[in-house]
């Protein structure tokens, strides 16, 4: 079977579309279950998620059975190929639950260096964006076009985007405060579509923290491709998880980056 990501796209654009039948089965449907994964508070998982994580990876069964799987409603499983799909059902299943159009189907294909190529997909508006092994495009309503970041240089101009206003940790959260004071709007509660429209080049920074590898493998896979940049926040790999600091360009990644410094010092 083959290893190389680029020969790889038409099993990505499988999993999307598998997902996008079972996402949308439920979407705005009225009659979703919803259970609490988190005793201390409220972290959902529903029919939806679930569902949508096992089309996914009944097609990898069939068409990559030698890959492995990581994804958010089942236990990972090993592959033999050094390859791996990383898969988050629904990624803003609060969003969903609620009716905001703004959740998204991740898919990353990766291997021990990070992601090689990523999706995001918004099954209800029909846009998706796709990036790595030489692909950067987005498809939807409007049609096709390459995806391309902006060139915003200075923190006084820039747009940023985080999921919670509370971020973190209370350290967490003032960081990322101090850098959105300097910034010209913040905005909250996009899950990964804040990705997906840094992309575009509709934004210029997210930031988050408390993230897992399949929350941030494919917008990584994504932003990269649309010449962005994504690290951790002392600028290291972030396809692990953790604290993220996504930027359109290298150079508002360089401000945001020292801003976030300054503030944990």
């Amino acid at each position: 079977m083959t290893a190389d990501p680029a020969d790889l796209w038409p099993v990505a654009h499988a999993l999307a579309d598998a997902a996008r039948v079972e996402t949308l089965r439920w979407f705005r449907g009225g009659a979703l279950s919803i259970d609490n994964k988190d005793a201390g508070g409220f972290d959902p998982v529903t029919q939806a998620d679930r569902a949508s994580e096992a089309a996914m990876r009944a097609v990898l069964a069939r068409l990559r059975p030698d890959d492995a799987v990581l994804g958010e409603e089942q236990a990972a499983t090993g592959g033999t190929s050094g390859l791996a799909w990383v898969l988050d059902p629904i990624d803003g299943t609060r969003a969903y639950l609620s009716g905001t159009p703004t959740w998204g189907v991740l898919i990353a294909l990766s291997d021990a260096t990070g992601p090689k190529l990523g999706i995001i997909d918004q099954p209800y508006i029909g846009e998706r964006f796709a990036g790595g092994a030489g692909v950067a495009r987005v498809t939807g309503p409007q049609g096709e076009a390459a995806l391309c970041t902006r060139a915003t240089a200075r923190l006084e101009d820039a747009v940023i985007f985080t999921t919670f206003p509370e971020v973190g940790t209370e350290a967490e959260r003032a960081a990322f405060h101090a850098l959105a004071r300097d910034c010209r709007l913040t905005r909250y509660g996009m899950d990964c579509y804040a990705y997906a429209l840094l992309a575009a080049g509709q934004i210029d920074l997210v930031v988050e923290a408390g993230l897992q590898a399949y929350d941030i493998c494919a917008p990584i896979a994504v932003i990269e491709a649309a010449g962005g940049v994504v690290t951790d926040w002392q600028g290291g790999p972030a396809h692990h998880g953790g604290r993220v600091l996504a930027a359109a360009n290298p150079v508002i990644h360089a401000a945001a980056l020292d801003r976030l410094r300054q503030a944990g010092d």
